[in-house]
């Protein structure tokens, strides 16, 4: 994630600029900004990276220019004016301050705890590539770090820096032409004080790059379990057991009184099952990633720590290339055909019905995200698809494998199944609804508005 840092209370703080005799409330940067721009001052567009809800304190916005000489016409321009200015004590107030490390720093980047960038200064611009405006409220200061290193080193560092009160390390940075930048890094967080009661709300780093060192030397090592986590994160295996608990519950049914000629059961189809269900699962889990990053989906959603939201991000942070994830997603769905081929023609013998089952999981989970279709952008045939395959055509298709019965009461056991599965979804998509609506992803949540959508949660629950 990298290149934040800040540290807590600042002396003072101010909320409001003031030109001539105008009162104001807040802080009106604006008008800081026209009196800035008429007169050519060179600051000007740092000025403007600073979000508009918060209130900053003389020192942070110094630091901001650390590049420009402390005294000048904008010194005591902005001096003069903030005299005398107060706060409520229920605004928010950004409470940090700069020490002597941060006067010599050449970028600084500040970030919310979600790490949708929030000032981007000239330093950062000079050093990553990105302007401000491509950079704030745009996106995450993860995409200036590897994906090795967003997954394996920087939860700790920002554990460390809160609890801490900073972090520093060097590490490798990536500039937006892909080039590695070695570089030294330090992290502390940022708070606001409401009421007296102070809050972390992100965190602030200053970068170093460090001249004439080797980018290899300075990327740090990755931990013996960053491949494992890698593999969870693109695959998205936690959420298999949407697949699993449907096949086995079927399972138990059938050999417990649901299908009378069951007969004993067999250990290597349900194993042969087990894999195909899930190597179909896995295939619409990537094919869904993979067109999700195509259609501009996940890129447009900021919400990058927020549990459920914006897939795996395994593009996003590096972790696989586009065509190795297209890759990835075919070899799963060779996998699962190849499954249903041993069923069908090997020493079970079920017969070709098998097929209509294994196309229907096939067809929905890919064209679920998929053009021409992409049911997940059709008003309620996402959502009716994946009640559907992870329930009642999941539940039935199952006994029909080990049992060759066409069972009408193992459909209507999918049901419930179909239900939870579909709630879940409907979870996802609350914090997705924004970037999805802004992509042309309409589903049920979109359609009805995340506030009416609650009741279609409780339903379906």
């Amino acid at each position: 994630m990298g290149f934040l840092s800040g540290s807590p209370a600042p002396s003072k703080s101010y909320s409001g600029l003031k030109t001539g005799t105008e009162p104001t409330s807040g802080l009106n940067i604006t008008a800081g900004l026209s009196h800035l721009s008429r007169r050519r001052y060179t600051r000007d567009r740092t000025l403007r990276s600073l979000p508009r809800s918060k209130t900053w304190t003389e020192e942070h916005l110094q630091l901001l220019f650390w590049n420009r000489p402390t005294v000048s016409k904008f010194d005591q321009f902005y001096s003069s004016q903030v005299e005398g200015v107060t706060m409520s004590n229920r605004e928010q107030k950004w409470t940090r301050e700069m020490d002597d490390s941060e006067k010599d720093s050449p970028s600084i980047i500040t970030c919310d705890m979600e790490g949708r960038i929030e000032t981007f200064g000239k330093g950062a611009e000079d050093i990553f590539g990105y302007s401000a405006d491509e950079g704030i409220g745009k996106k995450r200061v993860s995409v200036f770090s590897p994906g090795n290193v967003v997954l394996g080193h920087i939860t700790k560092w920002l554990a460390t820096a809160s609890e801490k009160g900073e972090f520093q390390t060097d590490t490798t940075f990536l500039h937006k032409d892909g080039s590695p930048i070695p570089a030294h890094i330090r992290i502390t967080p940022t708070f606001s004080t409401v009421d007296g009661v102070k809050t972390q709300i992100g965190y602030c780093g200053q970068t170093k790059v460090l001249e004439g060192a080797n980018p290899a030397e300075t990327m740090p090592k990755d931990p013996w379990w960053l491949k494992m986590l890698s593999a969870l994160v693109i695959t998205r295996l936690p959420f298999l057991s949407a697949t699993w608990i449907p096949v086995i519950l079927a399972s138990v049914w059938a050999y417990n009184g649901g299908v009378a000629a069951a007969g004993a059961f067999d250990w290597s189809l349900f194993g042969v099952v087990f894999l195909g269900a899930s190597f179909l699962h896995l295939t619409a889990n990537t094919f869904n990633d993979y067109f999700d990053w195509k259609a501009g989906t996940d890129q447009a959603n900021n919400d990058y720590f927020l549990q459920y939201s914006g897939g795996s991000r395994s593009l996003e942070l590096g972790i696989i290339t586009e065509a190795g994830l297209f890759r990835l997603a075919s070899s799963f769905l060779v996998l699962a055909a190849a499954c249903g081929v041993i069923v069908i023609f090997g020493t079970w013998s079920r017969g070709t019905d098998l097929f209509w089952y294994g196309l229907a999981g096939a067809v929905g989970g890919l064209f679920y995200t998929a053009p021409p279709f992409k049911l997940s952008a059709r008003r309620g045939l996402g959502e009716l698809s994946i009640g559907l395959l992870f329930g009642p055509v999941l539940t039935m298709g199952t006994v029909f494998a080990l049992t060759g019965v066409h069972s009408w009461s193992a459909f209507w056991l999918g049901i419930p199944v179909g239900l939870l599965t579909t709630a879940i979804l409907w979870l996802n998509q609350f914090p997705d609804t924004p970037s999805d609506i802004a992509t042309g992803k309409v589903h049920l949540v979109a359609t009805l508005g995340t506030r009416n959508a609650r009741w279609g949660y409780l339903a379906l629950m």
